[in-house]
């Protein structure tokens, strides 16, 4: 038997919303460990650097443009990716949408729509579709990637807060369903402050430099897919 030489070496990770940001950072770390992974994300252009950058530092990885709210994009995805490879080591639901911030008498019920659609029924039906090839999978890993308003309301945050609740809810209940009937094991991480452009829209005025880059998050994430935790794992990302 061959000699591993990287801890994630023959495994197959999917990270959505790998774009830019956390995502990117992930699919980075998670490459440069040996992992081959797909990147998913609306933007080709964006994704296609971030493959260029895992292929530039030895890594591999398969990009699959796609709009996770519409209608079968991730059935279709699910299915190709079935067909290409038996199991998948690991699934990091990254993608999510900020909204607008608002008072909860303010909030626009559209926009409410939207930003429930890809924070919470999105990610289920990601969790669907991957299912069976996570149970095929020697440790099937879900690590989702949430926010303190999901746990400790603030104001303006509302809609985006009660999201992240409700995705916390969905990927904790899905845990605890798996946990006895098979090896898929679930953990919440909680970036904290973290440079991304999704924080520079919340604190336009704040400066980036003061706060952690995504890189730090991303290493954190792939601690967990290489050391493994117990179900329901949650921590939070300090700088």
């Amino acid at each position: 038997m061959p000699i591993l030489t990287k801890p994630l070496e023959n495994q197959l990770a999917l990270v959505t919303g790998a774009s830019r940001g956390i995502g990117a950072a992930t699919a980075l770390a998670l490459a440069a460990q040996g992992a081959h992974v797909i990147v998913t994300a609306r933007s080709a252009k964006a994704l296609e650097e971030v493959e260029q950058a895992i292929f530039d530092a030895g890594g591999s990885a398969t990009i699959a443009p796609l709009d996770l709210t519409e209608n079968d994009a991730i059935a279709r995805l699910g299915t190709a990716i079935g067909e290409r490879w038996q199991a998948l080591d690991l699934l990091v639901l990254n993608a999510g949408t900020l909204g607008s911030l608002a008072a909860v008498p303010a909030i626009d019920a559209k926009e409410l729509a939207a930003v429930l659609t890809l924070n919470v029924s999105a990610q289920v039906a990601l969790i669907q579709a991957f299912d069976p090839m996570l149970r095929r999978a020697a440790a099937g890993k879900v690590i989702g990637v949430t926010s303190s308003v999901g746990r400790k309301p603030r104001a303006y945050w509302g809609a985006y807060g009660a999201s992240k609740a409700a995705f916390e809810t969905m990927l904790g209940a899905y845990g605890d369903e798996v946990a006895e009937i098979s090896r898929i094991r679930t953990a919440i991480v909680d970036p904290g402050a973290t440079r991304t452009a999704m924080r520079a829209r919340a604190y336009p005025g704040e400066n980036p430099a003061s706060v952690k880059p995504p890189e730090t998050v991303a290493a954190r994430i792939v601690a967990l897919a290489t050391t493994g935790f117990d179900t329901d794992h949650f921590e939070r990302v300090e700088a």
